[in-house]
């Protein structure tokens, strides 16, 4: 599976899903063993690789005798590997990690290490590589709409499952190591979500309220959208809007079990999308969680370091700023839009923002923190909400919150006015199903 990965055609864990597919007689801990060694070699390639110039056996065997050691520790592997191979275990264990060359200390590709040199001290880049290196933790939004988040810690603690409230987010719950949630009661009743903490902390700066039109313009498998649903109390209209129908299928069985009532899934071509024109200026808040690299997201997908580049990076910037500058349309007066990505690159983050506002006046930028504040939340990283795994021990998140401030002119105005008389969205057909070969990670 290792040497598969490493080809890096598609997204591990795709890989590693197909690759247990084709091999059922895995057992539950077999496969978590499996796939924490190979994700351990993917996190810390660089070191590893360093590592694995000496010893014998082949160079993808060495690989993968370090992942293993780094997941089940070095004496449970003794048994199973040859006396050589114990010795020189013995040996790599005992290597000051200080004592090894910068890049593999920090694991991370060149391009991606400049690019973050630039904006933290040494030390501080350590410590953030250093929190790349190891799996996010297991972090679930208590669903309001079924039910507290106590409720939620109470029925963990009932299945033997250690839990507790997470940091910032006021309706989420950390759970210690990795159970299978997904089996339990409260999931299937629809009482919580799987959602990183960052991506929790994103929904409020949306502040959803009862009653209101609100886009979610880049919805996924819409971890998101439920959220933002539940902060309005399944009121108001809430649009999914995403170019992937598989991604918007999986949203369905979801949306049923969460009891919300006010979701409209709406598949679009593009963000040019006519669809699209006919809400323009009527939106009272929309979320712009734009298509990135997912580099704040390499605690879960630390392949993306790796399959990544900067080629890669100038596509996405045109596209996220294209995307930014079709979903302000449909901002009304008045309005809020909220920029957000899991990246922790400047070039899809701040920079974004910042040629939006240069040529979109009636934009103003709000402080993230005031937003926070207003819900009682106690995180103040500025006029941008910018979530670092060494910091908050959340994904990388960044966002920005804008405010329309004035009508647009007053022929603009009229055109939207005439475009806008049939706001009604054809709605994703039910004939749309999963693709069961569609692997692609949810990030939330």
């Amino acid at each position: 599976m290792l040497a598969e990965v490493l080809e890096f055609k598609g997204p591990a864990d795709a890989t590693t899903s197909r690759f247990f597919r084709e091999h059922p007689k895995l057992g539950h801990a077999e496969r978590g063993v499996i796939a924490e060694a190979v994700f351990a070699v993917l996190r810390r390639r660089n070191e590893f690789s360093h590592l694995a110039e000496s010893g014998s056996g082949s160079p993808a065997r060495r690989l993968i005798l370090l992942g293993l050691m780094q997941t089940i520790g070095r004496k449970a592997l003794v048994p199973l590997v040859s006396p050589a191979e114990a010795e020189w275990l013995e040996r790599i264990a005992k290597i000051d990690p200080a004592s090894l060359p910068a890049r593999a200390r920090t694991n991370l590709p060149e391009w991606i290490e400049k690019r973050l040199a630039a904006r933290f001290e040494p030390e501080a880049l350590a410590q953030l590589a250093a929190a790349l290196n190891y799996s996010a933790p297991l972090d679930l939004r208590a669903n309001t709409i079924k039910a507290t988040r106590e409720q939620v810690l109470d029925s963990l603690e009932a299945a033997g499952i250690e839990a507790g409230e997470t940091p910032l987010a006021p309706n989420g719950v950390r759970v210690a190591g990795k159970p299978p949630v997904n089996r339990l009661n409260a999931f299937e009743e629809g009482w919580f979500e799987v959602q990183d903490e960052g991506s929790q902390l994103l929904c409020h700066l949306v502040g959803a309220k009862r009653g209101e039109m609100i886009v979610d313009f880049c919805a996924g498998a819409g971890g998101k959208t439920l959220a933002l649903g539940a902060m309005m109390r399944s009121t108001g209209r809430l649009y999914a809007f995403d170019v992937s129908d598989r991604r918007l299928a999986k949203l369905k069985p979801r949306m049923a079990k969460s009891g919300l009532s006010n979701v409209h899934p709406v598949l679009i071509d593009s963000e040019h999308d006519p669809k699209i024109k006919r809400l323009a200026g009527k939106i009272d808040r929309v979320l712009v969680d734009a298509p990135c690299s997912g580099l704040g997201t390499l605690r879960r997908n630390p392949d993306l370091k790796w399959r990544q580049t900067p080629a890669s990076l100038d596509e996405l910037t045109p596209k996220q700023a294209s995307i930014l500058a079709n979903a302000a349309r449909l901002v009304k007066p008045g309005g809020r839009l909220v920029y957000a990505t899991c990246s922790i690159l400047e070039a899809e983050n701040e920079a974004i923002v910042n040629a939006f506002l240069a040529t979109h006046g009636d934009f103003k930028l709000v402080p993230a923190s005031s937003v926070l504040a207003a819900q009682k939340i106690g995180l103040d990283t500025g006029d941008y909400l910018s979530l670092w795994p060494h910091i908050h021990g959340t994904d990388g998140f960044f966002a920005a919150v804008l405010e329309r401030v004035k009508a647009p002119a007053k022929g603009a105005k009229a055109e939207e006015a005439a475009e806008a008389d049939d706001v009604e969205i054809e709605e994703l057909p039910d004939s749309v199903v999963p693709d069961p070969e569609d692997d692609e990670t949810d990030v939330d």
